[in-house]
């Protein structure tokens, strides 16, 4: 895949991870508490693809470098209000079964591509 249809790829599947993230939190129980964790999850999880978005139409290398790791802490922070509420029962088991491990997939995704740019000078 090249780097044109892996930026497409990655638009099109935060994207759908956020839809997935907002269906999530709608479906959380009404409490402070929750009130709490779903405005987290929500900006966290929303965060991603549209940081993403204007990293691929970045002005600079130090621009795009500086919304990848926005992206790569977004979907790290995804993660941790994900495995709260695992931790807590929050959540019924089929919301977080796709949507924990996928924020850990696009996570390592963003991880990875972290520190390529770290060690090269080419954009993705």
């Amino acid at each position: 895949m090249g780097s044109k249809e892996f930026r497409k790829e990655m638009e099109k599947r935060t994207k759908e991870f956020a839809l997935s993230i907002i269906k999530l939190s709608s479906r959380l129980p009404k409490t402070l508490e929750s009130n709490v964790l779903r405005y987290q999850l929500t900006k966290s999880g929303t965060s991603i693809g549209a940081n993403y978005r204007e990293a691929n139409r970045a002005r600079s290398r130090a621009e795009f470098k500086s919304k990848m790791k926005i992206c790569e802490s977004e979907a790290s922070e995804t993660s941790y209000w994900l495995e709260l509420l695992s931790d807590l029962d929050q959540s019924n088991y089929e919301d977080l079964r796709s949507n924990l491990p996928e924020s850990n997939e696009i996570l390592a995704i963003f991880s990875s591509v972290g520190k390529k740019l770290n060690s090269s000078q080419s954009k993705l």
